[in-house]
């Protein structure tokens, strides 16, 4: 009989062979997933930018006195005179939300007493939040605020506030004089 205890020439080269072809397989399905896993980033952080804008949207226009004016033009251009969130901590600050005609940028301008267009000596922090916007438009009616958002190629991003009502107007107070009365002097 044959006693056998060690492998072939022919059987070494072989199970190298069949080694090597499963580790090139491996390899590529590896770098297959690294690449999906970079297209999953990219798209988490846009995400995540779109998320944190209509958020700090939000968080502005709930943290209001209600004193919110909008603009109309080409897009909406909307105004807290007064918000308690600020990016930039102020115990208080006016927010303005306007789309800027380069590349179509929404932007947020944060400072304490400012008019638009901005004077040299006022100061403010603006921030870009998204570019190549199509649509920015804000409604308010009665307790309600609808904010309606679009970028190119984009899905539309749109959001309700309710319970934002505006400040009533303080009344001055009046003093009636009553002209049917007389004063008698005191004797």
């Amino acid at each position: 009989m044959f006693n056998r205890k060690a492998f072939t020439l022919l059987e070494v080269l072989i199970s190298i062979a069949l080694l090597g072809i499963v580790i090139v397989a491996l390899f590529s399905s590896v770098d297959m997933m690294q690449d999906s896993n970079q297209q999953l980033l990219k798209y988490l952080e846009k995400s995540k930018k779109t998320t944190h804008a209509t958020k700090t949207l939000y968080l502005d226009m709930i943290g209001s006195d209600g004193n919110i004016t909008i603009k109309k033009d080409e897009f909406s251009r909307v105004c807290m005179e007064e918000t308690r969130n600020s990016l930039y901590a102020l115990p208080s600050a006016k927010v303005c939300w306007i789309v800027l005609k380069k590349d179509n940028t929404l932007a947020r301008i944060e400072g304490n007493y400012y008019h638009l267009p901005l004077r040299s000596e006022e100061r403010v922090e603006i921030d870009s939040i998204m570019t190549n916007i199509e649509v920015f438009d804000v409604y308010h009616q009665k307790d309600k605020v609808l904010v309606l958002i679009k970028q190119q190629r984009k899905e539309p991003i749109s959001f309700m506030l309710q319970g934002i009502t505006k400040p009533e107007k303080k009344k001055k107070p009046t003093t009636k004089k009553d002209t049917n009365t007389t004063t008698v002097p005191a004797r």
